[in-house]
This record gives C-alpha cells, structure tokens and sequence, in this order.
C-alpha cells in the first residue's frame, strides 16, 4: 500500500511480530481496545497501538505471542480472548513484520495496564473506525524522505490520543476484511 522501498535497512530480515485486536462487546456497541505506549519505550514511545510485541521463541504460535504480550501489557488472560482470525501482516518502516490476530474479548474484561509499558488503555467504537470519512492521508518525513501514513481524526471517545502510522492501517485492514464480508 505504501512505498517502503528504501526505508528498510537491505541488510536485516525484519523482526518478527504479533499485535492482538481486541474487540469488546459493551453497552454501547463493539469497542476496539488500543493502548498508548509509554514514552520511555526504546520502540514506538508514546505511540497508540495493539497489545504485542516480537514473537519469543518459546512462543507456540502467532497467536500465542498476540495474547502473550496482551497479558503483559494490558492484564488480558487468554481464557478470556478467542482468536476470531487475522489480518494481513504488515511491513512497518521501523522493521518489524506484524501480523494482527483479531480476537473477541470477554465482556467483563477490565484492563490492567503495566505502567513500564502503557500509559493509557481506552477503547473506540468500531463503527466510528469503519467510517471513512474519519480516515485520512498524511504526509510525514522519515529517516530523511517523505512518505505518506494513515491517521484517523481524533475520535470523539479518546479526543487526545493519535491513532496514525500502523495502527491505522491495521485498522484500515480490518475496515477492508470486514467489507468483503458483509
């Protein structure tokens, strides 16, 4: 989708990577879950994103990493997480392959961030994400050259937090699933 020629190093195989999407029925319709990193992470500081991080070795599976680092970052149990699929893995230009595990989350789940690695954990419609009009192209400079992300507008339930760069394809992703589906 975006020119990433030239933005990853030649000489490294990217990392491996998993991210949960958690989707929450409430009362007031399905939520995604999405953290904010904190700012003293070498990796993405302060950026909102997925529950996840590299896959271990000692990792059964893609999945196993996704709700791995979801109990480590955000105190989600994998009793209470069902894989539902994925989505397409994704090349960031930071040099990581991640691949999004969809998962549906117990009603009851509350988050328990660990603060050594979240900040913030909040929620937002998907509705309000699967809304094109909220999604948009912005133009940023990386490693000296231009190139192009996503963002979404600030969403009227986190109005502070920036939902941009991999997240939002990510999400963008689920948007395009979704619409093959229905």
């Amino acid at each position: 989708m975006y020119e990433l020629a030239g933005l990853l190093s030649g000489t490294s195989s990217p990392a491996q990577a998993a991210v949960l999407v958690p989707l929450i029925t409430r009362e007031s319709g399905l939520q995604v879950l999405l953290t904010r990193r904190t700012d003293a992470l070498r990796q993405h500081a302060g950026q909102v994103s997925f529950p996840g991080g590299r896959i271990e070795p000692s990792d059964l599976d893609v999945v196993a990493a996704a709700l791995r680092e979801a109990g480590e970052e955000v105190g989600l149990h994998s009793s209470s997480a069902h894989a539902l699929g994925y989505l397409d893995p994704l090349a960031t230009i930071t040099g990581f392959r991640v691949v999004p595990v969809v998962a549906a989350v117990d009603a009851d789940f509350i988050a328990v961030p660990d603060p050594s690695e979240v900040s913030d954990v909040f929620e937002v419609p998907l509705d309000w994400l699967m809304h094109g009009d909220n999604l948009q192209h912005v133009d940023i400079e990386f490693g000296g050259r231009p190139s192009r992300v996503l963002e979404y507008r600030r969403a009227p339930s986190a109005p502070t937090q920036r939902i941009w760069g991999a997240t939002a394809s990510i999400l963008f992703n689920l948007r395009q699933r979704l619409e093959q589906s229905a």
